[in-house]
């Protein structure tokens, strides 16, 4: 068959893509007016200012307007909040509030943090037309191992992992966002992340379903707008362990569709992830497979090579039977539905000036919120907190390791001809250390690595600070040299997921801190605790069994 302009419009519908640049590019522009793409997905590379990004997405509508567009774009964007958190600011852009993620929300306790942290973010993200974020994560978090989902899930409980991914979604939609519960059937039981491979989940259907899937039940059944299906390969529900949950019409169509009754629209996850791109076909065949399997949205965040291979794949498989352009034109009804209830009319998105004293005061807001919540996190996992004395503290971070390819393989950072992370002292470390000089006088900052001499002094105090101490179990290693060195008290903060503090290996220190993430809020949170400025409230959302 020959497609047609409609034809090819429709199509254009049923992506997600991302481009460079803190303006409106050219090769955007021909996505949108060539390709007739209907949604953008906004990365941190994207952000500069909450009115860049106002003046941004403004031109990309316009775009879309100008190019005879029905509908106008959905505007999306990867904030989880927490350690993914596209749209909040960084050391060098003023951009969005940063709120705690998803872990050191469910410390708090208390759901209703979750939906409103989850809303005031959504109105500052509304208020520069962003219309879509890819949150809640319903993954549960049940083994303490996986490298890519950790303290972005709620925490090990599925129970509590649904109710708290249920508020998110609700505050998210208050806010006036679309949200995108991820990753569909379920990312936390694996120990390998699908950016770099393909994750395999052996279960029975009947664990699934007790585990795994029992979030996106209650969100379901909550009326979530959509659901981001992710590139792990179940064979329970797939029937081989080869095919990513994301390309298999056994979980898109058979499970979420006809089974769970889901109306809402599907997206896939990014398909420049090795789970898909290393695949016979990459990232062209994968858009058609992920299209065949009954998603109505498919994501390719960067490459504008894999953009145009999958639209136009995507042409080929129409013309030659593969997908039909009725089944396209039913699931692009749910897209244009979500289009109307979480975007509106062109009048809705166009020619509205950005209002930068609202802007102000709706993050003074914000803020006050923030520093709440990431107070209420922090949690004091065993031990008692020391009344350090005047003499010198000293403060031991950990050298940057690339764990988590969702957090620390953004686009951007530096790295050694060995493909090492260049900065020795993270900025968040570095910020860290800035808040326990402005509650003691006489600090020092040390770097440590796996070989780092512990024959030195330590002062009247130190705070050891791990991040995955339970994976690179080089930090306790170092940790343990230490306390051989000094008698004075040592508190250790471990600065992402907790596991490390349930070890063996941290009895007899004065005191265990977590504060769930590594955000320079989470860590400013934690300095507070350590010096007794507030009480240590939080509660850990995950535990190691059988320690």
């Amino acid at each position: 068959m020959v497609l047609s302009s409609e034809d090819k419009r429709e199509i254009g519908q049923h992506f997600v893509f991302g481009f460079h640049g803190h303006e409106i590019s050219e090769d955007a522009k021909e996505l949108i007016e060539k390709y007739h793409v209907g949604n953008i997905i906004l990365m941190k590379r994207n952000v500069q200012s909450v009115k860049q990004v106002h003046a941004l997405v403004q031109s990309l509508q316009q775009c879309a307007r100008d190019a005879g567009h029905r509908y106008p774009l959905m505007i999306g964007i990867d904030q989880e909040n927490g350690l993914v958190s596209a749209f909040s600011s960084t050391e060098k852009h003023q951009a969005g509030t940063q709120f705690p993620g998803a872990m050191a929300i469910a410390a708090i306790s208390d759901v209703n943090y979750a939906r409103d942290c989850s809303a005031a973010s959504a109105r500052e993200m509304k208020a520069v037309g962003i219309n879509w974020t890819y949150s809640p994560v319903g993954d549960v978090n049940s083994d303490p191992q996986n490298p890519v989902i950790g303290v972005r899930s709620f925490g090990d409980d599925p129970i509590k992992v649904a109710q708290y991914a249920k508020a998110v979604g609700e505050g998210l939609a208050q806010g006036g966002l679309a949200p995108s519960a991820k990753h569909f059937p379920g990312h936390g039981d694996t120990n390998i992340d699908s950016h770099l491979g393909l994750p395999v989940i052996n279960k029975s259907r009947a664990e699934l379903d007790q585990t795994e899937l029992k979030p996106f039940k209650e969100l379901i059944d909550a009326g979530v707008a959509s659901i981001m299906t992710g590139h792990m390969a179940i064979q329970a529900l797939t029937g081989d362990s080869e095919t990513p949950a994301s390309l298999s019409r056994a979980v898109t169509t058979a499970l979420l569709r006809e089974e769970l009754k889901y109306e809402g629209v599907v997206v896939t996850d990014c398909l420049e992830m090795n789970a898909v791109m290393e695949r016979k076909g990459g990232v062209p065949r994968g858009a058609v497979e992920a299209l065949v399997a009954g998603a109505d949205v498919i994501m390719v965040c960067h490459t504008m090579a894999f953009h145009r291979g999958a639209i136009e794949a995507t042409y080929e498989a129409v013309q030659k039977g593969e997908l039909h352009m009725d089944e396209l034109r039913k699931s692009g009804k749910r897209v244009a539905a979500l289009k109307r209830r979480f975007v509106g009319t062109w009048d809705d998105v166009l020619g509205k000036p950005f209002d930068e004293e609202a802007m102000n005061a709706l993050q003074a807001t914000n803020k006050k919120l923030s520093e709440d919540a990431y107070a209420k996190s922090t949690a004091l996992i065993s031990g008692s907190l020391p009344a350090f004395s005047s003499g010198k503290i000293v403060v031991m971070t950990p050298v940057v390791e690339s764990l988590n390819a969702a957090v620390d393989d953004a686009e951007g950072v530096q790295r050694t001809e060995k493909g090492h992370v260049r900065n020795t002292a993270a900025p968040y470390y570095m910020s860290f250390a800035e808040s326990v000089r402005r509650r003691a006088a006489d600090v020092e900052h040390l770097v440590y690595a796996a070989d780092f001499d512990c024959r030195r002094e330590f002062g009247q105090g130190v705070i050891f600070v791990t991040r995955n101490a339970d994976r690179s179990a080089w930090q306790l290693d170092v940790l343990e040299k230490v306390r051989t060195q000094t008698s004075d008290p040592v508190v250790v903060l471990a600065s992402c997921a907790p596991y490390e503090l349930f070890s063996r290996r941290v009895l007899g220190v004065q005191a265990c801190v977590a504060s769930f993430e590594f955000t320079s809020e989470a860590l400013e949170a934690a300095a507070r605790v350590i010096f007794n400025e507030v009480f240590p409230a939080g509660k850990s959302p995950v535990s190691v069994r059988g320690q």
